[in-house]
């Protein structure tokens, strides 16, 4: 975390939705209007924007010790997700799962930059999932397995933000979907703001830091 008591907290949108101002879009439009009523800052990246490579062939993913070298854009993005106190993920079903372009972004983002020394350790996260009826639970479930993998602190908020919409035509029409992405999105912004306060205070790391590398902790227990 940076920023001083009182400093506003930036909360980082990832979307992995193919369709602009589709149901995606409009929940995380929806959220970022929540966390600029409480005096946060939202920023958005859309993965259709960008570049970004499926992994290549290489292999040697289990064994590097420097971030990935594919010319695309997951660096910038991955900087984004650095200098914020919290990041949301939105994505729609596809197939009974995990849209592509979220799917290859948290594929890539994993082994070719956060394993290293796990940056998003302590930052709050929260997920958006969005879809017409079926499999929303598993895909909310892999993406809080890929927050917890990456050390992040996920706010609970009764029930997950899962927005389901039967209809042909994008819109908001899930009272219950709404209310528990209500709900997080505001648990995001006290657990960031108490974060930073806490931080302010104590002058060093609210959290402790030393399980941030599990490549390292292996090596430590063994010796």
């Amino acid at each position: 975390m940076q920023g001083l008591r009182g400093a506003e907290p930036v909360i980082l949108g990832i979307s992995g939705s193919e369709n602009a101002g589709g149901n995606t879009d409009l929940a995380l439009e929806y959220a970022g209007d929540l966390v600029r009523r409480r005096g946060g800052v939202f920023r958005t990246v859309h993965l259709r924007d960008h570049r970004i490579s499926p992994c290549s062939p290489c292999g040697d993913c289990n064994s590097r010790t420097s971030p990935c070298a594919l010319p695309d854009d997951m660096p910038t993005i991955i900087e984004e997700m650095k200098r914020a106190d919290g990041i949301i993920y939105a994505v729609p079903v596809h197939g009974f799962g995990l849209a592509h372009l979220m799917q290859i972004f948290i594929e890539r983002a994993g082994v070719g930059y956060l394993r290293f020394d796990r940056p998003l350790a302590n930052k709050v996260g929260g997920i958006i999932v969005t879809g017409r009826r079926y499999s929303d639970a598993s895909v909310h479930n892999q993406l809080v397995d890929n927050l917890l993998l990456n050390r992040m602190i996920l706010v609970g908020s009764g029930f997950p933000a899962l927005l389901r919409n039967t209809s042909r035509e994008p819109g908001l029409n899930d009272p219950e979907g709404l209310d528990a992405l209500e709900r997080m999105a505001h648990r995001m912004m006290d657990m960031a703001l108490l974060l930073r306060n806490v931080q302010a205070t104590a002058n060093g790391p609210v959290l402790p830091l030393d399980d941030r590398n599990e490549r390292v902790a292996r090596v430590r227990s063994a010796s």
